[in-house]
């Protein structure tokens, strides 16, 4: 009880915390709340989407509910608290519910009574309160913090123990704990793989599937964790996609289609996933030659054109605004006749012999565009930005392929100019 007597670890005979304390401690409530809510959230940031999250109030209200208590004791000892120790018990129901370790959820109390502590010890000065009394305090509000940790364990294994997770939710949880970015520690991940029985590995890469993909499990590497149920299903595979993995991966996926996104540490899964899945979009959409397994590492380049269409138009727009006033068919010729040159920088024969038309009329055509660009292209920066919209422009259009003019199949410097 907060208001007995008792003895201090050194021995020393220790008396009633005054109940004078209550009226000096309920002023500083708010401020001591906002104080622990900030410290937890330093030492565990894992709990920051939690406080912010829909469960946030009632952990505000869980925690100003366990600091009112505490001064209601001290006033009476035995006052009752149902609804202080329900609230507790749910936090700790919440704190499983989210994968997070039990040590962290007792951790959190522990940082809780520390500011707790750091807050009264400037009270004691402000007041002048003596060392005896404050040794008094620092044992009774550490008793109190224990009573708050057994009451949220208690609720954190009630909910283990009810969820009755077997290995294949547990690997599921822990693959979305790895790529949902939500910097979950690294002790909480290497708890939750030894209960299923998987090794956290240091590098890995995510295999974006197409959708409703249903890949044979046997088929596949036992270390892999997989979401099929997510609308866009996706694999976690530990390690680089080697030669074995990838057959297994082609085999497995019996018909449809898997992009592998690049092998990164495992705080990079996110981004792995991303880009694997932005590659399958595009090779759904015809820009990446379709294969049953593609590999992000293979069109980085092609990623990063197609990463922001609009912006890429937006570029457009500026870079090829000295053709505004040709015809669309004069000024695609044009162009095409440009993003070849600036690929190549090969000569007029070159160039001819690439886009199958006569020399002459490689010439006749750049001859256009230096009178239309003048030293735009003599520009480092407007030549780079020229080239990539050229290079996207090229790209998104090689999705729906255009049967080549039959003008294009003779070499006479009249046509196709």
């Amino acid at each position: 009880m907060p208001n007995a007597l008792h003895t201090s670890a050194s021995g020393e005979q220790l008396g009633p915390i005054p109940r004078e304390l209550a009226t000096i401690m309920r002023p500083e409530l708010p401020s001591l709340l906002d104080e622990i809510k900030a410290e937890v959230l330093r030492a565990y940031p894992e709990y920051a989407d939690v406080i912010a999250g829909p469960h946030g109030r009632f952990i505000h209200s869980a925690i100003e509910q366990s600091l009112t208590i505490f001064v209601d004791q001290v006033v009476r000892p035995s006052a009752p608290s149902p609804l202080r120790d329900e609230m507790i018990r749910t936090f700790g129901r919440y704190a499983a519910a989210e994968g997070r370790s039990l040590d962290t959820l007792r951790g959190t109390f522990r940082v809780g009574a520390r500011v707790a502590l750091r807050h009264t010890k400037k009270l004691g000065k402000r007041y002048k309160l003596s060392p005896v009394f404050m040794l008094s305090f620092a044992d009774t509000l550490f008793a109190y913090m224990d009573q708050l940790e057994a009451l949220a364990s208690e609720g954190y294994l009630e909910a283990r123990a009810s969820a009755g997770e077997g290995p294949d939710e547990l690997r599921r949880k822990i693959l979305r704990l790895i790529v949902s970015g939500n910097t979950t520690p690294q002790a909480t991940l290497v708890e939750l793989a030894g209960r299923a029985g998987w090794r956290l590995p240091e590098e890995l890469c995510l295999v974006a599937l197409s959708a409703g993909a249903r890949p044979a499990r046997t088929a596949l590497h036992g270390d892999m964790l997989m979401d099929l149920g997510d609308p866009q299903p996706y694999l976690l595979v530990p390690g680089a996609m080697d030669t074995g993995r990838h057959q297994a991966l082609a085999q497995a996926l019996a018909g449809a289609r898997a992009a592998v996104g690049p092998t990164v540490a495992l705080a990079g899964a996110g981004d792995s996933l991303r880009w694997a899945r932005q590659t399958l979009g595009l090779a759904q959409a015809g820009i990446i030659k379709e294969a049953p397994v593609i590999h992000c590492a293979d069109h980085l380049v092609t990623l990063l054109l197609m990463s922001d269409p609009a912006l890429v138009e937006q570029l457009a727009v500026r870079e090829l605004a000295p053709l505004q006033g040709q015809t669309a068919t004069r000024r695609a010729r044009l162009t095409e006749t440009l993003r070849t040159w600036l690929a190549t920088r090969g000569t007029a024969a070159q160039i001819g012999e690439a886009l199958h038309i006569h020399p002459q009329t490689v010439r006749y055509r750049m001859r256009n565009l230096d009178a239309a660009f003048g030293r735009r292209l003599s520009d480092p920066d407007h030549r780079f930005a020229t080239e990539i919209v050229l290079r996207a422009m090229h790209l998104r259009e090689s999705a729906t392929p255009r049967p080549a003019p039959a003008a294009r199949a003779t070499r006479s410097p009249a046509r196709s100019r």
